[in-house]
């Protein structure tokens, strides 16, 4: 019976924290799962997706071709306009991708200028090394647009939203044997090369990670399940694995900055001895800073302190140098302190701790 209530307990923190995410997406974006939440908001971003200009050119817009096609932020919409056949111009419109990741990302929108569509279609075009998110979703609004010029129906197989690049079926493998291997073998050897393949392709390769700016993102936008399935596999491993008794296993198992901290604080023998209450009181500390950081989300106050989570270093062409020194910083005193980010500061990693509470604890055998 306590188990039971336990695992309802768990069940309505789950819910609480998504509500919690929910309603932090509304209060930014006003929408929830590429929905807008009122009739106003409903009306006023429909846009036609095409437009015949007085001289004769054809002016596209993506906001709804490509409302499913999400960057690093948000929805990426584009202005392409076409004259004669051929793409003239590409003109991105307003987004929530982060400045400095979107900044490289634009170098994109020339790579099809003088093509005609047909030709325009064929392309090959690679990610900005550093913004993928955001470059594939330029490539991706560019294609529906195309797509809608040369009225052909976009009727696509499910397989054509997966990327079949090598970095990405890295990504997923690695995904997949973080997610899965661990819950047969516990084996010290290949947990650190789990971490090691972690922090190379699943951070610095792929830029794939769990942070307020996704998940708000994910909520806010609603997700492909085939082309994030990397996300997807590691919201599960957040959300769903601890409902089965797998307690913070992203944060363990997963997490590429998680798994730096920890392959950091192997490379030194000694460690800081803390005291209990010292322990309680950061603990404290990363409680009430979660705390304050979402009434800034809540009542809109600050919603920049999402871009300064260390995450995004693995992304460092692109990262500031202030997220940079955060997370060498923190790297730094992992090799000392145990994983002294995940448990002291991250925000991300409450969320998810805070989603996965129970006030029913099993009772340590004597």
């Amino acid at each position: 019976m306590r188990n039971y209530s336990g695992k309802l307990q768990q069940l309505l923190c789950l819910l609480i924290c998504v509500l919690m995410v929910v309603v932090v997406s509304i209060r930014r974006d006003g929408k929830v799962a590429g929905r807008y939440v009122n009739q106003q908001q409903t009306v006023a971003p429909k846009t036609e997706p095409m437009a015949v200009l007085e001289d004769g050119s054809v002016r596209l817009n993506t906001t709804e071709l490509g409302k499913d096609i999400v960057g690093y932020g948000g929805i990426v919409p584009l202005e392409i306009t076409l004259q004669d056949g051929r793409v003239k111009s590409i003109r991105a419109l307003a987004n929530s991708e982060s400045p400095d990741f979107f900044t490289e990302a634009s170098a994109l929108l020339t790579k099809w200028n003088g093509k005609t569509i047909e030709d325009a279609q064929k392309m090959k075009v690679d990610a900005v090394s550093g913004a993928t998110f955001s470059s594939k979703a330029i490539i991706g609004n560019v294609q529906r647009g195309l797509q809608y010029a040369a009225k052909n129906p976009v009727k696509t197989s499910v397989w054509s939203e997966f990327d079949f690049s090598a970095k990405a079926i890295a990504g997923l493998i690695v995904v997949l044997m973080a997610a899965i291997v661990p819950l047969f073998i516990k084996n010290r050897r290949y947990r650190i090369a789990q971490q090691i393949l972690n922090v190379i392709v699943l951070g610095f390769w792929c830029g794939s990670f769990l942070n307020y700016t996704s998940i708000i993102s994910y909520m806010s936008n609603g997700m492909n399940m085939v082309a994030l399935i990397v996300p997807v596999i590691m919201l599960i491993t957040a959300f769903v694995y601890p409902l089965f008794g797998k307690k913070s296993y992203y944060c363990t198992h997963v997490c590429p900055f998680g798994s730096l901290q920890e392959l950091a604080g192997k490379c030194v023998g000694y460690k800081v001895r803390m005291k209990p209450t010292t322990a309680r009181r950061l603990d404290m500390f990363r409680q009430i800073l979660w705390t304050i950081l979402m009434l800034c989300l809540w009542t809109g106050i600050w919603f920049d302190w999402i871009d300064y989570e260390p995450f995004s270093a693995f992304v460092f062409q692109s990262a500031s140098w202030v997220v940079i020194a955060i997370a060498v910083a923190f790297v730094a005193l992992s090799t000392v302190i145990m994983r002294p980010y995940c448990r002291f500061v991250c925000p991300t990693g409450s969320l998810l701790k805070y989603s996965q509470y129970s006030i029913f604890k099993k009772k340590k055998k004597k």
